[in-house]
C-alpha cells in the first residue's frame, strides 16, 4: 500500500484498495492521482482498462463529505459504464461512506428522483441528467468535482451539446476531470472553454502489443458464419467477444452459435436495461463463454479474461477497431484479435489499416465444414423456430444486400457470395503492409 500512500491517498481508501488486492498503481493512477487530490483540472488520454476509475474515485471519495448535498457528477456515455463506475465508487468508499447513485434511461425515473434528494455523488448518462435538470429534480449548484469519462465516446454518440448544457448548470468554481481514449478537436475546444489550466497526461495503451496477435481471414461471403463456428470450436480460448455492426446480425450470430452448441449470449442497445444488466451478470459469472455484441460493449465495460476478440463485421470507423481489440491482451495476458473478412468488409478494412497503421497478418483458410443456419421470419425479435430450405444446407448470413431473415442460397450454390481477393497495399511509417 506504500505505493498508493505516497500518492496522497488517505487511509480509508487505502484500506479498500488493500481489500481489493491492488498491489501497485497503474500508470494513469500514478500520474493523475496526485494532481486530482491537489484540485487540478486534468485531461487524461487513457483507454478502457487502464485504471482511470480508481484515479478519479480517489479524488471524489477523499474530497466529498456525506450529507452535504450533491458534490460530484460523473458523466458517462452508456448505462453499463454508469453502473460499473457506481459499483467501483461504492467499493472504494466502503470505509468512508457516501451516498452514490447512478441515473440513466431505460428504467423508471421515479426511484431516481427519490434517491437524488440525498445523493452525494451521481453517475449518469447525459440524456437522463438533462431530463432531471428539466424536471428540477437534480441540483448541480454545489458540484465541486465534474468528471467526463469516455468523453470521445460521448461525442461520437451525439452527446456533445448535452454535455455542454450540463456543464453550464455546474458552478464555474469546480474541478473538471476529463478522461478520453482519444483527444479530438471537439474535445480540445471544449476543454479550453470549460477547464482551468488543465494538466494533460497520457499513458501507454493498457493492451500489450507484444502479447496481442492480429490476424484476418479472407473468406467467401457465404462461408463467413461457418468459419466463425469452426474457429470458436477449435481455438483454445477463455472468454470471447464477437463484434457485429448491427443489432440484427448480433441476434442472428448468437442464436445460431447456440444451435451449434456454443455457449453464446448477445447484448446490444435494443435490449431493455434489465436484460442488458442480466446479460453482463451472466457473462461475468462465465455462464456463457462467448459474448456477441455491438460496439455498445466495446467501451468502458470491465470484462476480465477475454482471450479472443472476433470481428465478424469490420467496424465502419477505424478507431472502433482499436477499441474492440483493446478488450484482450490486457494486464500481461496474451490475446488474439481475428477479423473475418468478406467482400462487403473491404472498404472498412482498408480504412482500419490506413488510419491506424496496424499490422494484421493474413491466415490461410482451413478446411471448414459447412454449417446449417437458421433464420427468423421477421426482424422483430420473435422466433418461430429454425427454417430450412428444402434438403439444402443454408448459407451463412453476412448481412448487407438482402433483408434480415430472407432465404439465402446454400453454400456453394452458383455464383452467389463469390469472394474476390483483397490485395491492397498501404504504406505506413517505415514499412509496407500487405493484405
Amino acid at each position: 500500500m506504500e505505493n498508493f500512500r505516497r500518492l496522497g491517498v488517505i487511509e480509508p481508501i487505502l484500506k479498500s484498495i488493500e481489500e481489493s488486492r491492488f498491489e501497485k498503481p497503474s500508470e494513469v493512477q500514478e500520474k493523475s492521482i496526485p494532481l486530482i487530490l491537489a484540485g487540478r483540472d486534468v485531461i487524461a488520454g487513457s483507454a478502457t482498462g487502464s485504471g482511470k476509475t480508481l484515479a478519479f474515485a480517489a479524488g471524489i471519495i477523499q474530497n466529498c463529505e456525506k450529507g452535504r448535498g450533491l458534490q460530484s457528477l460523473i458523466l458517462t456515455p452508456t448505462r453499463e459504464l454508469a453502473d460499473q463506475i457506481t459499483k467501483v465508487l461504492r467499493r472504494f468508499s466502503r470505509h468512508k461512506p457516501l451516498e452514490i447513485i447512478d441515473v440513466y434511461g431505460g428504467v423508471s425515473i421515479n426511484p431516481q428522483i427519490d434517491c437524488l434528494r440525498t445523493a452525494d455523488v451521481v453517475v449518469g448518462t447525459p440524456g437522463r441528467i438533462l431530463d432531471h435538470i428539466g424536471r428540477n429534480t437534480i441540483n448541480l449548484r454545489n458540484v465541486k468535482i465534474l468528471v467526463l469519462d469516455e468523453a470521445d465516446r460521448m461525442f461520437d454518440m451525439g452527446f456533445k451539446e448535452d454535455v455542454e448544457e450540463i456543464i453550464r448548470h455546474c458552478p464555474n468554481e469546480r474541478q473538471t476531470l476529463l478522461f478520453s481514449a482519444t483527444i479530438s478537436d471537439d474535445i480540445a475546444r471544449m476543454s479550453r472553454r470549460h477547464m482551468k489550466s488543465p494538466v494533460r497526461i497520457s499513458v501507454e495503451s493498457y493492451v500489450d502489443p507484444r502479447k496481442l496477435v492480429q490476424v484476418y481471414y479472407n473468406i467467401p461471403d457465404n462461408m463467413k458464419f461457418s468459419l466463425l463456428v469452426y474457429l470458436l470450436k477449435n481455438e483454445r480460448s477463455g472468454l470471447v467477444m464477437v463484434f457485429c455492426n448491427t443489432q440484427r446480425n448480433t441476434d442472428f450470430v448468437a442464436r445460431n452459435l447456440r444451435h451449434e452448441k456454443i455457449d453464446a449470449i448477445a447484448i446490444h442497445g435494443g435490449f431493455s436495461q434489465a436484460k442488458r444488466n442480466n446479460v453482463m451478470k451472466q457473462f461475468h459469472s462465465q455462464n456463457f463463454s462467448v459474448l456477441v455484441c455491438t460496439d455498445v460493449a466495446a467501451r468502458g465495460l470491465d470484462i476480465k479474461g477475454v482471450s479472443h476478440v472476433y470481428n465478424y463485421d469490420v467496424p465502419k470507423e477505424s478507431k472502433q477497431y482499436i477499441h474492440r481489440i483493446g478488450r484482450t491482451a490486457r494486464a500481461g495476458k496474451e490475446g488474439l484479435a481475428i477479423t473475418i473478412l468478406s467482400t462487403r468488409d473491404y472498404d472498412n478494412f482498408d480504412r482500419v489499416l490506413r488510419d491506424n497503421a496496424v499490422e494484421i497478418k493474413k491466415r490461410e483458410i482451413p478446411q471448414i465444414p459447412r454449417v446449417m443456419i437458421r433464420f427468423m421470419d421477421r426482424p422483430t425479435g420473435f422466433e418461430r423456430g429454425p427454417r430450412r430450405f428444402g434438403n439444402r444446407q443454408s448459407s451463412s448470413f453476412s448481412g448487407g444486400r438482402r433483408g434480415f431473415g430472407s432465404p439465402r442460397r446454400s453454400e456453394g450454390d452458383g455464383d452467389f457470395g463469390r469472394s474476390r481477393e483483397f490485395s491492397g497495399v498501404r504504406k505506413g511509417p517505415g514499412r509496407r503492409h500487405s493484405y
